[in-house]
């Protein structure tokens, strides 16, 4: 008897495992937390899997429609505000179907631990008429892909796989099986009238999708992915996701109807289910998603009125509303008072320096998506705007357009390598287009940083590993027009401040590209600690406006950490007294 293979692994881990296991041929993907992990664990099976980051989201779906057409399996990955940039054609590859089973993932993030907003991806499912899968735990993260890719060959449409944060970064047990591969396709033939959506063959789809819809809501009555486990009937929670889990945990003895599959959802054995108990609560994270469908066909359920929408779900938060109490916690547990810790810039980091330039320059900051978003907190403040990728370079034109004089010589946008290459190209161009005067800082730390250092065309390695070309962003910038480009080494803050204000005074379009690895990243970074003479020392802590984790104030004397320090210099620059130094050498920067 041969003994199963058992792993822990989280649930983006366990999503990889199942595109192995389920023959998933091509994975195509742009990252963003919580979904990063994905196609990183992916790759450890590249010897079956085709995988690759693409520049955005967009251009990942486009290029997994492509290869689902073909009839390849395939898997497009994404976190959720990543479905927006991909909603074009997430719509219309509802109306065509897929030539092989296509999975979409879509990773939100309720709670905003590393996004902008919270919103909830299922109405993206109800809104494109394609059915949803919503994984409880890493084993059903796994064995989902086996199902969507079912439903999606049975019935000739794209499936959304709906994770959320805690399924994607908890761990629990997956029993591994072996890859499935997929090896009786052909090339298909030519359909016109399925894959190429003019008006009138977009027309003709539309009557089948509807058709499509109506016989997957009766294979969603029969799925195994939606079933009841029946307990005390005085209470009975409809629910899924990470929501299932933690009724378990805190309401053990409970009825459950537990749904896998919720979009269409189930309505004639949720209504039996409704039936057999006496008071029914539908539990969901964020939108009342299942509630306002359940309630509108008729069934009587208590949901949001006890259950938030705003905000990731927990286990107490769920008992309080069901029950009224607060739930006791077992002695074991004990809550410890940590201090608030707000996220911050890595020491050495060199966005730093940029951020202490334009404060002092007392620039307005167009912001965008990335590490550079922290400058945004104190003591850096600089930060003015913020909204989505690419916005960084877009909105520097609304705002210079709107108030052309007022804010000559004082606006800029800010722009990290990976997210001018996701969307802040064709932002620039706009700038040009429409005559605009606005200063563009990209800065290129020579990796997807914020989401875990993975790689994109301007690093020259791709997600498989492989060498290619470096994308040249100075050629890239002159041949969108931008006659005026500078490159500086951010933690040269003078160079940097002589550019900028030349740049941010000029009445043209210009780019500085400030070019520094991620101290994450930099091998050959020569880390050498510097510290503070308390002899020396004021205490006046203009070292500490520069905000590095490195420095810290100690009997009132400016101190710096040797094990985060990475010898920047940035904050030993802002002293007036010449207090700080390096290998046993005063610092002094006064001729600079």
């Amino acid at each position: 008897m041969v003994k199963e293979k058992r792993e822990i692994l989280t649930g983006n881990e366990a999503i990889a495992r199942g595109a192995y296991e389920y023959g998933i041929e091509q994975a195509f993907g742009y990252p963003g937390t919580p979904s990063s992990e994905i196609l990183e664990n992916v790759v450890k099976y590249k010897d079956s899997i085709y995988c690759q980051w693409s520049p955005n989201e967009k251009v990942a779906f486009e290029v997994s429609i492509g290869s689902a057409f073909s009839g390849r399996r395939t898997m497009v990955v994404m976190k959720h505000v990543g479905l927006n940039v991909a909603a074009d054609p997430f719509f219309t590859v509802a109306y065509s179907g897929t030539e092989a089973g296509f999975v979409i993932i879509s990773a939100d993030d309720p709670g905003m631990h590393s996004s902008q907003n919270e919103q909830d991806n299922r109405n993206y499912a109800k809104f494109a008429k394609i059915p949803m899968l919503e994984p409880s735990d890493s084993q059903e993260a796994k064995d989902f892909i086996g199902e969507a890719i079912k439903i999606s060959e049975e019935f000739d449409t794209p499936v959304l796989l709906r994770v959320t944060t805690r399924i994607s970064h908890s761990k629990s047990i997956v029993t591994l099986e072996e890859n499935r591969p997929n090896n009786d396709r052909e090339f298909p033939k030519k359909n016109e009238r399925k894959y190429v959506m003019i008006p009138g063959h977009a027309r003709r789809r539309r009557v089948i999708m509807k058709e499509r819809f109506e016989k997957l809501a009766k294979y969603t009555e029969a799925s195994d992915l939606n079933f009841a486990e029946y307990k005390d009937l005085e209470i009975g929670v409809i629910t899924n996701g990470i929501s299932y889990q933690y009724v378990k945990e805190v309401l053990p003895d409970v009825s459950i109807l537990k749904l896998g599959l919720t979009n269409p959802l189930p309505m004639n054995k949720i209504k039996e289910f409704a039936d057999k108990v006496k008071k029914c609560y539908v539990v969901e994270e964020l939108d009342p998603f299942m509630e306002d469908q359940i309630t509108a066909a008729g069934i009587k359920v208590i949901g949001k009125e006890v259950i938030s929408e705003i905000g990731e779900l927990t286990p107490e938060a769920i008992y309080k509303g069901i029950t009224g109490k607060v739930i006791e916690l077992p002695d074991t547990v004990s809550e410890i008072n940590l201090p608030i810790r707000p996220p911050a810039l890595c020491p050495g980091c060199p966005h730093r320096g940029v951020y202490v330039v334009l404060k002092k320059l007392k620039a307005r900051v167009s912001g965008d998506i990335g590490c550079y978003t922290l400058g945004v907190l104190p003591p850096l403040s600089s930060l003015d705007w913020q909204i989505c990728m690419g916005a960084g370079v877009s909105m520097t034109l609304g705002i210079e357009k709107g108030w052309d004089d007022e804010i000559a010589g004082k606006l800029v946008g800010v722009i990290g390598d990976s997210t001018f290459l996701h969307s802040g190209v064709t932002g620039l161009i706009d700038i040009v287009y429409n005559q605009g005067t606005s200063t563009i800082i990209i800065m290129d730390n020579r990796i997807t940083a914020m989401t875990g250092l993975q790689d994109h065309p301007g690093t020259g390695v791709t997600l498989m590993g492989d060498e290619v070309p470096e994308l040249n962003f100075v050629e890239l910038v002159k041949a969108i027009g931008i006659k005026h480009v500078e490159v500086v080494d951010p933690l040269d803050l003078p160079a940097l401040e002589r550019i900028l204000k030349k740049e941010m005074a000029r009445r043209e379009p210009s780019v500085v590209i400030t070019r520094r690895k991620c101290v994450l990243i930099d091998k050959d970074l020569e880390r050498i600690p510097i510290e503070v003479d308390p002899e020396k020392c004021t205490g006046c802590k203009l070292c500490l406006a520069v905000g590095c984790l490195a420095l810290s104030f100690e009997d009132g004397k400016a101190k710096v950490n040797p094990m985060l320090c990475t010898g920047c210099m940035v904050c030993a620059r802002q002293c007036n007294f010449d207090a700080f130094k390096q290998k046993g050498e005063y610092l002094d920067f006064k001729n600079e």
